[in-house]
């Protein structure tokens, strides 16, 4: 099923960790929705940007959202975030492209990949993760 015009459920809903452990990642109808909505407002123009855009992350039910340690408020488990990495192309520049360009709710910086989400918030909060080994993750306002 085509969410848009170069973005899948099935990329979008793709998870190894999923498939290793027998988690049923299906969307319901309402996350389909805000997949949707996501690919269309977030990732189609950063691919108009940029060239093709790898969905490392995208929905997480709430099961694989525990199995990956994800935050248990995550936009994942609501369909209206996807960790992306776009080839050639800086993660700092594409989060700063979002930012600048798009009505992104939040972008992050989150290590080796950029977290985008769009949805009914509409905070438009730039932020970068710290991540600190064995703790917990800070966050600070702004793009580093």
């Amino acid at each position: 099923m085509n969410l848009s015009e170069h973005f899948t459920l099935a990329e979008m809903i793709q998870s190894q960790t999923a498939i290793r452990r027998g988690i049923d990642n299906s969307a319901p109808a309402d996350v389909v929705d805000a997949l949707k909505a996501l690919a269309i407002h977030i990732l189609e123009p950063v691919r108009q940007q940029f060239g093709p855009v790898f969905v490392s992350s995208g929905y997480r039910c709430p099961g694989l959202n525990a199995a990956v340690g994800g935050a248990p408020n995550s936009q994942h488990v609501l369909g209206q975030a996807a960790d992306i990495l776009v080839s050639g192309s800086a993660n700092l520049v594409v989060a700063r492209w979002i930012r600048d360009n798009t009505p992104f709710d939040q972008v992050i910086m989150e290590g080796g990949w950029v977290h985008a989400s769009y949805g009914p918030r509409d905070r438009r909060q730039p932020l970068t993760a710290h991540f600190v080994t064995g703790l917990s993750t800070s966050y600070t306002q702004g793009l580093d």
